[in-house]
């Protein structure tokens, strides 16, 4: 699946507003980081051949002042964090570790002391690529592009997703539903999953159960987006058209249904146009789908290697599932002590087990049985 995905463009964007973009370029440094020998305490910089002597207050230096004297024998600047270690200087005195004998004077009281100093370039140096290409940017990242001065990064585009429902059954959620309708929950819960990952979604409502309907909703989705999602409409009743319809549409499918549940009626294609990915109508089954493959997929679509928190670890409690012929993820809570507590589960419709969870835990194919105290492997939501 991710081989088909189709990389986007770069543009350029203000500082302020990278977070959450990929990197389209690396990142490097303009100057040497310190640009200058520093002191990393509140101090006395002095030479160090000098520390058993009294030594003689030159000058007061702030961070951002320079020194104007060259520091000789037996004498010290007082020094602020961060300030220009002057010349002549090679150690700093922590505050604590020095008597003040007078206004001028002061001496050292400790045995030995570290340099204290921060050198020149010890962090970067000019030229040193900072960040590379492909990192999702966190505040972190942020600033590092602020401290060498990137203000306007170059960043991959945000793909365009188009999200669709689908069936007769659905109304909005502002709608009082009658008593054979629901309230559409997974095209909205998609949006924020699209939002969550750093693409722009658009919401093009419910298609109703008919060709005409469907044919109309994907074609528009279809010539204004890079990937476009359906819900519903997958499985194999009589009114699960999605799959005809995308095949009408010129969709190159490549999977009809998948080794796992929840989520077995899961479809994906691929047209000249976009890429399509028909999900199951069932709530925690397309909450779980995006996360296992259309999250991934974007984030190849956005030149980002996408690495989900993956971890082992216990069960609170034994887990039985009466058939292992797929693979299974359930949506789990983590205990006081750190062990994986299955949320309770109801089916695919019971949106409110992911509500609670922090997590899915993964049941290979085969297990039928995990034991209390097995190690588990699980993907932090």
């Amino acid at each position: 699946m991710m081989s088909e995905a189709r990389l986007m463009g770069s543009e350029q964007v203000r500082l302020d507003d990278a977070l959450g973009r990929v990197l389209a370029d690396d990142v490097r440094a303009d100057m040497d980081m310190p640009p200058f020998i520093k002191s990393a305490m509140d101090g006395y910089a002095c030479r160090r051949e000098d520390l058993a002597n009294k030594l003689k207050v030159i000058e007061v230096l702030k961070a951002g002042a320079v020194p104007g004297k060259t520091i000789a024998t037996n004498e010290c600047a007082k020094i602020m964090t961060g300030g220009m270690v002057p010349e002549g200087a090679d150690c700093v005195i922590v505050v604590e570790e020095v008597n003040v004998l007078d206004a001028d004077t002061v001496q050292f009281n400790g045995e030995s002391t570290r340099d204290n100093v921060c050198q020149k370039g010890e962090d970067m140096k000019v030229g040193d690529v900072v960040l590379t290409t492909g990192i999702r940017l966190g505040p972190q990242h942020i600033a590092m592009m602020a401290s060498v001065g990137c203000v306007s990064p170059h960043v991959v585009c945000k793909p365009r997703v188009g999200i669709l429902a689908t069936g007769d059954e659905l109304v909005e959620p502002d709608v009082i539903p009658d008593v054979s309708q629901i309230r559409t929950s997974n095209s909205h819960q998609l949006v924020a999953q699209v939002l969550a990952c750093g693409a722009t979604p658009t919401y093009y409502g419910i298609a109703r159960d008919t060709e005409e309907s469907l044919d109309a909703t994907i074609k528009k989705a279809m010539s204004e987006c890079d990937l476009v999602l359906l819900t519903g409409g997958v499985s194999m009743g009589d009114l699960d058209l999605v799959p005809g319809i995308m095949k009408a549409n010129r969709v190159n499918i490549l999977f009809e249904e998948i080794a796992v549940q929840p989520g077995k009626p899961t479809t994906f294609g691929v047209s000249e146009e976009a890429a399509c990915v028909g999900l199951p109508g069932s709530p925690v089954a397309a909450f779980t789908q995006f996360e296992l493959l259309v999250k991934p997929f974007i984030y190849c679509m956005m030149r980002h290697d996408y690495q989900p928190g993956n971890l082992r670890l216990p069960m609170a409690e034994s887990r039985t599932r009466a058939r292992a012929v797929r693979e299974n993820w359930f949506p789990f809570k983590l205990t006081d002590d750190g062990a994986v507590l299955p949320c309770e589960f109801h089916g695919s419709a019971h949106v409110e087990s992911i509500c609670e969870a922090y997590g899915l835990a993964h049941m290979p194919v085969g297990m039928g049985t995990i034991e209390a105290g097995a190690l588990v492997a699980v993907r932090i939501l």
